[in-house]
């Protein structure tokens, strides 16, 4: 049951727990500001403090149209109650999977609650909490700022710097400055991927490029050497190139649009049910396939460095 409460009665600690993404908040913000606030902020009283665990686009959108009362779902009195709570119905909320694994650290950190304690309360296999906070050991402070804020997208860390790191030898330090060079500039996945690779393996006056701000002219020089190295190639291989381009295309689009709020026909769940299932009998095989590709290209060759 929710209550209207007063906006500046909401402690916001949690904030920076939760990915900002400017476009979905500038969408919100039109949306709020012609038919209001429709669903509630929910948090956990504590201490006589109304503590914010979700809504917090919602929050910010009301501060900019001056919005003084707000909706508020209590979800109790426990804070760790709390966040297990919003772990535990993140398929309905879209909680991400870092934002999960932020919160999973809070409940090890400050409320000393054991890997098993988590997974019995959420119901989920040791290994799929052992994943999430394994997925932030390695992250940085100076990249977790960057994702959180929403300059950096949290895909092309996990789908390309992760991967970069599992498979090459790269200092903190360099993947610090490279995610400080290009955060902010509202690149794409493909953009950010092509820079990497360029910043990463391309020699140092792309990575002095790069480092510099100078992004669009690395990317026409990437680029460029890009296509003078397909020229190079057989037909056979110029083809499998574009089928690998397709294929990470693909993928991309996919991953984002699966989780769209609005795939709602009975239609629709039948057919794509069957075609999800195709492609899941292929994964193991794909995936190893990709794997043992990546690494013998990375070993004969496949770089960005001048002829």
């Amino acid at each position: 049951m929710s209550e209207t409460i007063e906006i500046s009665e909401l402690d916001t600690r949690y904030e920076h727990y939760r990915l900002a993404s400017a476009g979905a908040e500038k969408m919100l913000l039109f949306s709020i500001r012609s038919h209001g606030i429709r669903a509630p902020l929910q948090g956990v009283d504590v201490n006589g403090k109304h503590l914010l665990l979700d809504g917090f686009k919602r929050y910010r959108c009301a501060k900019a149209l001056h919005i003084a009362m707000v909706p508020y779902r209590s979800m109790g009195n426990d804070e760790a109650a709390g966040i297990l709570e919003l772990i535990r119905v993140s398929n309905a909320k879209s909680l991400t999977i870092i934002e999960q694994a932020r919160l999973i650290e809070e409940l090890g950190s400050v409320y000393k609650m054991s890997n098993d304690d988590i997974a019995g309360q959420l119901e989920k296999s040791k290994s799929w909490v052992s994943m999430r906070i394994g997925l932030l050991r390695d992250v940085s402070d100076v990249v977790k700022e960057k994702l959180f804020s929403g300059e950096f997208p949290t895909y092309a860390y996990m789908y390309t710097l992760r991967q970069f790191m599992r498979m090459n030898s790269i200092a903190q330090k360099d993947i610090d400055e490279f995610v400080t060079s290009v955060a902010g500039k509202r690149l794409s996945i493909r953009d950010i991927e092509a820079l990497a690779h360029g910043y990463f393996r391309g020699g140092e006056d792309i990575r002095q490029q790069i480092r510099r701000g100078n992004v669009s002219w690395s990317l026409s020089r990437i680029r460029e050497r890009g296509r003078t190295n397909q020229s190079d190639c057989s037909e056979f291989e110029q083809s499998l190139l574009r089928d690998l381009e397709i294929t990470q295309k693909y993928m991309q689009r996919v991953t984002c649009k699966s989780k769209a709020r609005q795939l709602k026909t009975n239609s629709f769940f039948a057919q794509a049910n069957l075609l999800a299932g195709g492609i899941i009998r292929q994964l193991d095989s794909f995936n190893q396939a990709i794997r043992e590709f990546y690494a013998t290209t990375g070993k004969k060759g496949g770089n960005l460095q001048s002829p």
